[in-house]
């Protein structure tokens, strides 16, 4: 698993051209070798853009949503592919869809990329034809009108606040502690081994606990990757979980790749989260509350949450 730090977020056509061309230009013109004059058109002055832009603010990938709702110029850096940016563009490109109203989305979909279509509900229409000399297949979504009561809402008063990075253990035991404190319901763990310096610190510990008493309907979740390291220890948190086992759930990854994943964050449900890139590292960046970032990273946990199995390494000391 890969949880790399980049955004989404809209493009303006005009000031952010070099961006976009950038991208297009390298995966488009240059590896796939379309003509420019075919590449970029008429609608482009017309769609709304999104673009992916990684923590440095380089551009990464983009998307475009025209106005007869045709999705198009998906594009990845090939150096960002298979981190779930594609897939992140594609999910806000139907998002805006789906705030604007419309039945469904259409799209001419590479033939190399209709697997990935297919992974979103896109279904085929008509027979196979070629654009710049690449087989293309046409492709149709229905979407689902938006309900109101299930509309994520961000927290009334809580403006956005911009990540900032950190470098020093303090710095990372005060943000967590922040994003521990501010949660009403619910928080996410993703932990290489529960690292005791910080996750076994009384302060990190004591507002956990307060936290599992005081949250209902909620809990905590935590994924660790190495558990052999935390069997034997006296670990505070695994003595919260062992007096108060409702309040935390545990699972371990199982796929090679999850495995691997060697970053660390955390994150609430009022927006803030902390990330480290390196789990044994106590440098990253983190916000109180900055929605897109804290949105990425939730579904990014949910779906390694669904492909770990329950941490029965855990489970024998009943929790």
């Amino acid at each position: 698993m890969i949880i790399p730090d980049y955004r989404i977020e809209p493009a303006d056509f005009q000031a952010d051209n070099d961006d976009l061309h950038a991208v297009r230009d390298a995966v488009f013109v240059i590896e796939q070798r379309i003509p420019a004059e075919i590449e970029w058109d008429e609608q482009d002055r017309h769609s709304l853009h999104l673009i992916a832009r990684d923590g440095e603010h380089n551009p990464i990938g983009t998307g475009r949503l025209s106005p007869e709702g045709k999705i198009g110029r998906l594009a990845v850096l090939s150096a960002w592919r298979k981190q779930g940016v594609g897939k992140s563009i594609m999910a806000a490109l139907l998002a805006e869809a789906q705030k604007r109203g419309w039945p469904e989305v259409r799209s001419n979909a590479q033939l190399s990329a209709l697997g990935f279509y297919k992974r979103f509900g896109f279904v085929t229409e008509g027979k196979t034809f070629f654009e710049a000399d690449i087989p293309h297949q046409s492709m149709r979504l229905k979407l689902q009108p938006l309900e109101v009561p299930e509309r994520r809402t961000i927290n009334p008063g809580r403006s956005s606040v911009a990540a900032v990075e950190f470098g020093h253990f303090d710095d990372a035991l005060r943000a967590t502690l922040t994003i521990i404190k501010d949660a009403r319901r619910s928080l996410g763990i993703c932990t290489p081994n529960l690292e005791y310096p910080l996750y076994g610190h009384p302060d990190i510990a004591a507002a956990l606990r307060q936290f599992a008493i005081q949250s209902q309907d909620g809990g905590v979740r935590i994924i660790v990757r190495d558990t052999t390291t935390v069997i034997g220890q006296a670990h505070p948190l695994i003595e919260l979980t062992q007096r108060l086992p409702s309040s935390f759930e545990f699972r371990t990854p199982i796929e090679p790749e999850d495995l691997q994943y060697s970053s660390a964050f955390i994150f609430n449900d009022r927006d803030g989260y902390l990330f480290r890139l390196f789990g044994d590292r106590y440098t990253g960046v983190w916000s109180p509350v900055l929605p897109s970032r804290n949105r990425q990273l939730t579904e990014e946990f949910d779906r390694f949450w669904q492909r770990c199995e329950p941490c029965t390494a855990f489970r024998a000391l009943n929790i």
